[in-house]
């Protein structure tokens, strides 16, 4: 039976993808210390989630393992010679960086590191996929021309019409400490994939999201705006008036496209890898979207100071993925995706 090995097995993308593969019939094998927990406190848990991949995939086997722990990688990865690994494992939140900065480096640099070479040490053939972030590219898209909607902004130059594609420059701009640890992070496994002919890819994400994700204000925007409007806690809208855009992704999608790459793989690729233009919304938007689905009228106050290196506009340009991988795309739709959060957490609320 073929292995993957999945870091962050717990959290949103790495629960989906130990399900996805699983339900192919491999074994998998998941690395996760909840460090979300470290992160962001008792909500940020996902315990949860790791208790019930246990429960109900018997081809499924935990690892309480940090990432930064280089001899613990190695020897674990020497002990599986797993054919796949998928690396979602990071501290994911720009803003949380800022007060835990070598937390956040060590983490997202360092760990990926540790990965990348006891993927060289162990198993270079093996496909190693990387759960990067849009922010790799820092506050460059709020350079782009912007033209002001009644709930959005968006792209008013017509090079960006279909959103951000891979040839935009992650250079000279704004990034956040939690992003400039993903670029560090982004740009070693594209070396590794290139310098050493590794079968390697970064998926720069937009907002991921689904069902199963922990949602926190500092990580987690449509789960954690779903779960103030079921509770009835005032949510924080910081700056842009409401109107910044985000795509965003169903993790089932997520794995769909990383299964794609596995049985295909490609050298130091990169992947602008979101919901597109079509699954976009802006924070005013949401809320009527997730209103519609609660019956709940949504509460929030507004701080006109925005998130440091926040982008004001942000969607993929799907084009090279779907060149790369024709039979992938979007299969949910943002009202699916929404709807499916909604009812996720009306049942965990509720039990």
């Amino acid at each position: 039976m073929k292995s993957i090995l999945v870091t962050g097995s717990s959290g949103l993308i790495g629960s989906e993808v130990v399900k996805f593969f699983h339900n192919l019939g491999f074994s998998l094998h998941g690395i996760d210390n909840n460090q979300r927990e470290i992160f962001f406190g008792p909500q940020g848990s996902t315990r949860w989630s790791q208790q019930r991949l246990l429960e109900t995939l018997p081809n499924f086997c935990h690892h309480e393992l940090d990432i930064r722990d280089r001899q613990g990688i190695i020897d674990l990865v020497k002990e599986l010679n797993p054919s796949g690994i998928v690396h979602a494992a990071a501290q994911p939140s720009h803003d949380r960086a800022a007060a835990i900065p070598f937390d956040d480096f060590d983490t997202n640099a360092v760990g990926t590191l540790n990965l990348l070479e006891a993927a060289r040490q162990v198993c270079p053939e093996s496909p190693f996929i990387h759960m990067s972030t849009n922010k790799v590219y820092g506050d460059l898209p709020n350079s782009i021309a912007l033209k002001e909607l009644e709930t959005r902004w968006d792209f008013d130059d017509p090079a960006f019409v279909d959103g951000i594609p891979e040839t935009f420059s992650i250079d000279q701009s704004k990034h956040s400490l939690f992003g400039a640890s993903k670029v560090a992070a982004d740009v070693m496994v594209q070396e590794y994939g290139r310098y050493f002919g590794m079968p390697t890819c970064c998926l720069r994400g937009g907002c991921l999201t689904g069902p199963n994700h922990s949602g926190v204000e500092l990580h987690g925007f449509l789960s954690y705006l779903v779960k103030c409007n079921l509770q009835g806690k005032e949510y924080t809208v910081f700056g842009y008036k409401g109107k910044q855009v985000r795509d965003n992704i169903h993790s089932e999608d997520v794995a769909r496209f990383i299964n794609a790459f596995y049985e295909n793989p490609r050298c130091g690729e990169v992947y602008n890898l979101g919901g597109g233009k079509d699954n976009s919304c802006s924070i005013l938007e949401a809320f009527s979207l997730v209103e519609d689905f609660s019956g709940k009228k949504q509460r929030y106050r507004y701080v006109e100071e925005n998130r440091i290196g926040d982008h004001i506009c942000y969607f993929s340009d799907l084009w090279k993925m779907r060149s790369h991988y024709p039979a992938w795309n979007i299969t949910k739709s943002l009202p699916t995706v929404v709807k499916e959060i909604v009812a996720s957490w009306q049942e965990r609320i509720v039990r």
